[in-house]
């Protein structure tokens, strides 16, 4: 990999992570359509975990004060701490039992494009009005938790499938995106601790330098995409990225026959 593929790669991971349209699956796709090609998955975990760190810079106070809630036996903060664990456990369970058999579905381009267009259909079924629910309850939880799980595929898109099911559930935008955003810590930290073991040889495979500046680029993207994303959200606009998916669904299908 050199330095132009890892600004790239790290601007497409950065761009997609949050936004609705699968970072998996643009990761999985740019390596077809550039010639960059991984043994694992070391390198796309890695750039997860650059945009962890885009999610603990904006929303960072809001976790130290369910942590400081928590910590001080503070009823609406104990609650919520267990709703996010609630809806963390299927997505936890189904990687670990499964890490090597979804991983094997990562580089499968047909498999993709039909995920692709899974993900338009998700997005498309959230028009109409929003609810006005702000707090969860624990079957809405349970629900948003199985939608990340379902997004362990790689061109579902997690952040879309976990907001539909919150907006679907009757959540406003504002607090869909909210735990949305915040489940998704313990599932990129994880990804990242399981691949953690390889992550020296395969960086030093790929090269350290180029790899930086992806893991920077997909840092500063995904700030930038977060915001973009919750004021999308605001305007009820979130159904707006649906075409996009049936696009590059449409495309991948069309590519992966072409070369196949």
């Amino acid at each position: 990999m050199n330095l132009w593929q890892g600004l790239v790669l790290g601007l497409v991971q950065g761009l997609t992570e949050f936004l609705p349209v699968s970072s998996s699956g643009h990761l999985v796709l740019f390596e077809a359509l550039t010639g960059v090609h991984f043994t694992d998955v070391t390198v796309e975990v890695s750039l997860h975990v650059a945009t962890l760190a885009s999610v603990l810079v904006l929303y960072g106070r809001r976790l130290w004060e369910i942590v400081r809630g928590v910590l001080s036996g503070n009823g609406p903060s104990v609650r919520y701490a267990l709703l996010l664990v609630i809806a963390t456990i299927p997505a936890g369970l189904i990687g670990v039992l499964f890490h090597r058999q979804i991983e094997e579905t990562f580089h499968s381009l047909t498999w993709l494009g039909i995920q692709f267009l899974v993900t338009g259909a998700i997005l498309w079924s959230t028009r109409g009005p929003t609810g006005d629910r702000t707090v969860l309850s624990t079957g809405t939880a349970t629900v948003i938790g199985f939608a990340q799980a379902f997004a362990i595929l790689p061109a579902i898109s997690r952040s879309g499938a976990t907001i539909a099911a919150a907006l679907r559930a009757g959540l406003t935008p504002a607090a869909a995106g909210e735990f949305s955003f915040l489940m998704s810590i313990p599932v990129i930290a994880g990804a990242g601790l399981l691949e953690a073991r390889n992550a020296v040889l395969n960086v030093a495979q790929v090269g350290a330098v180029p790899w930086a500046v992806s893991f920077v680029a997909a840092f500063a993207a995904g700030i930038w995409s977060i915001r973009w994303l919750v004021a999308l959200l605001q305007r009820g606009r979130f159904y707006a990225f649906a075409p996009y998916c049936w696009a590059v669904g449409a495309f991948t299908l069309a590519y992966a026959l072409w070369h196949g």
